[in-house]
């Protein structure tokens, strides 16, 4: 019985909280204008700070004829200013609030409102169309859908002080890449908005400098352009240094920055200028300082993990600022339980947010320790840092995990570290756990810092290839990310040098002839160098070589052919050559080559090729197949000289090249022992 009282109880529910804002709604169809207007205004009061009421209204069917009385062309001008003013309003309210405004077409409406004359009526559109752009749910592409948009937006501009802070505030909310800054670039915005940055109104300077940093971002056109603009005498940089000065707001100080740390990292201001290193550098290192709000510290570590990332002197420079490297580990400590936030609802929030805190201390060690050994030593041994990051390795956020394990790789590139502590702390293991299941953002730094813990010294490379890495390794090189490809390829290539034949033997039965044969005509460079790499320390040591070939030979043997024939660059085909001499060092795999005429041809021609390169890997296969302490030599060598091989030898031994010549030299003593 209960079922059948569930919908009647609701629509009661909904007819009772709807009836007492139905009135609002049907006076906006009166046939007197003077009362549609008196509901207008009695509506904006209504809504003002009401999210309840707004969603009734929406549910009621404000919305289209409040659209409809915006765009009549006999509604007084008041008319349409007070209904863009509550449009504006009901898009304050919740997200849901702002779809049922996209869905009603609100956006063109309120474009197509921008071309009245009356200055109060466009402030009031500019003010909504501010409103609906700054929400989440909103595509921004809206914008950029009529092409007379932009410029008409670029006229108002001089309009008022409030076309300046809605215009420049709806820009860059709605610059997300290079195709708007393109966009908005061309159509003047570095001019038309330059002049903003010394407007008596704060908000419009602020909203002006937020423009130039989406503007500039991975932007060198842009920014080229911005290092070299005048306004008022003075060279936008130094204006941009003014406004980062510790007097002024902590939000202009930190907008500055970025639109400085921009430019220098679109390569428009030199690294070691002095606005970077006296000025923007020391900026965001304040905005780290644990007196600062909490999105003030993610944005400045974040900015400055940006700013440094590149550049070694940067991060030595930063790593000795204001104890930077200890002050990030107060990031691990927020909010504390002694926590001088008085503010419930700001601990609340802070509360709800301190994962971005240990996302963005993560981003700026690595940033910090990504060249340096002596700093990589210092953040190691921060307090708990290493139970830190592999505590961060299985946070429930991504962006978290992903910081986390973008740090340890960047801790991971040092020797002494992957010895000591990376083993102390048995890191692999939570790593091994992340490449089980995450998103490919997370495998590609993952599976690259594998590649690490998996090279020849490193203690963590038994364990792991215990763990089962070789089938996961394998896996990776069958996706259809090329990072992902190159990297569990690299990692299995690590894996083999130097390796038993056991471990050989695992790699090739997991990974398979078939995709090893794909690997090596992967349309990715990367991925074919990394794979012949594979190759040739699969093929190395006697017995592992003549083993291989054994059950492998015919299969390697011609991919070998194709990709001597094939169109690809001199480090391909040194690399293919150079695993040809490693089977020529076999005991009887270089009976492959020998009873391969089209094989010894090719050496041949090598040999005789332009690149010094190319010829020193033809002269490594020759070297091993004429070595006279070894069974056959006398009938190699004799196969070989028919060849002509010997002429070429007394060619290559005058070569002006030392080495070449040498090893020349060296194959003809081959042929008079």
């Amino acid at each position: 019985m209960a079922c059948l009282l569930e919908t009647p109880i609701r629509m009661s529910v909904l007819s009772e909280v709807t009836a007492s804002s139905r009135h609002y709604v049907d006076r906006l169809f009166d046939p007197d204008p003077q009362k549609v207007l008196q509901g207008v205004i009695d509506m904006k009061n209504a809504v003002i700070g009401n999210n309840k009421q707004k969603a009734n209204l929406i549910v009621l069917g404000a919305v289209p004829r409040l659209l409809y009385l915006l765009q009549q062309e006999t509604s007084s001008t008041e008319l349409k200013t007070e209904c863009a003013v509550v449009l504006g309003s009901l898009a304050m309210g919740t997200e849901n609030n702002v779809k049922s405004l996209l869905d009603c077409h609100i956006i063109p409406a309120l474009l197509q409102g921008l071309l009245s004359p009356d200055l109060k009526f466009i402030e009031a559109c500019l003010r909504c169309l501010r409103t609906v752009f700054t929400s989440p749910v909103t595509p921004e592409e809206l914008l950029y859908t009529d092409a007379t948009v932009i410029p008409h937006l670029m006229a108002l501009l001089s309009r008022s002080r409030y076309t300046q802070e809605y215009i420049c505030q709806i820009f860059s909310h709605c610059c997300k890449g290079p195709d708007h800054q393109t966009i908005l670039f061309n159509h003047g915005a570095v001019q038309n908005i330059a002049h903003l940055l010394t407007s008596v109104s704060y908000k419009v300077r602020m909203q002006a400098l937020k423009c130039f940093s989406v503007l500039a971002f991975e932007n060198p056109q842009v920014s080229m352009t911005l290092v070299n603009v005048l306004v008022d005498g003075e060279l936008l940089p130094q204006i941009f240094v003014k406004m980062l000065q510790r007097d002024k707001p902590i939000e202009m100080q930190l907008t500055s920055a970025k639109c400085l740390t921009y430019m220098c990292r679109a390569g428009a201001i030199r690294t070691d200028d002095n606005c970077i290193v006296l000025k923007t550098l020391p900026c965001l290192v304040r905005m780290c300082s644990k007196e600062r709000l909490l999105e003030e510290r993610v944005e400045g570590a974040e900015t400055l993990a940006y700013l440094i990332e590149p550049d070694v002197e940067l991060q030595r420079i930063a790593s000795i600022t204001d104890h930077l490297i200890a002050m990030l580990a107060d990031y691990f400590k927020y909010p504390s339980s002694v926590s001088a936030i008085t503010d419930i609802k700001r601990l609340d929030h802070d509360l709800k947010h301190a994962h971005e805190l240990r996302q963005a201390a993560f981003k700026l060690y690595a940033s910090l320790g990504a060249n340096d050994e002596d700093i990589r030593k210092k953040i190691i041994e921060t307090e708990n840092m290493m139970d830190r990051i592999v505590t961060g390795l299985s946070e429930s956020s991504v962006k978290v995990r992903l910081a986390a394990v973008r740090c340890l790789h960047s801790l991971s590139r040092s020797v002494q570290q992957l010895r000591t502590s990376f083993q102390d702390h048995a890191v692999w293991k939570p790593l091994m756990k992340v490449l089980q299941n995450a998103p490919d953002e997370i495998l590609v730094v993952a599976s690259s810092m594998l590649c690490n813990l998996l090279l020849e010294f490193s203690p963590s490379k038994e364990p792991i290839l215990e763990s089962g890495a070789v089938e996961l390794l394998c896996g990776l090189t069958q996706s259809e990310n090329p990072a992902l490809r190159v990297n569990g390829i690299w990692a299995l290539m690590n894996m083999a040098f130097q390796a038993e034949q056991k471990i050989k033997a695992d790699i090739l039965r997991s990974l398979s002839t078939e995709q090893l044969f794909r690997l090596l005509s992967d349309s990715d460079l990367n991925v074919l160098m990394k794979t012949l790499g594979l190759l040739r320390n699969l093929l190395s040591t006697r017995p592992h070589i003549d083993k291989i070939m054994s059950t492998h030979g015919k299969q390697i043997m011609q991919a070998v052919t194709l990709i001597l024939e094939g169109e690809h660059n001199i480090e391909v085909k040194e690399q293919t050559l150079c695993i040809l001499a490693n089977i020529a060092d076999g005991t009887t795999a270089k009976e492959l080559i020998m009873t391969n005429d089209d094989i010894l041809q090719k050496i041949k021609y090598y040999m005789g090729h332009s690149h010094i390169k190319l010829q020193l890997a033809a002269m490594f296969c020759i070297s091993n197949l004429i070595w006279n302490e070894e069974e056959g030599s006398q009938e190699r060598q004799d196969k070989l000289r028919e060849m002509g091989i010997v002429d070429i030898l007394h060619k290559l031994s005058q070569s002006p090249d030392s080495n070449l010549c040498d090893k020349a030299k060296t194959a003809l003593q081959q042929y008079l022992a």
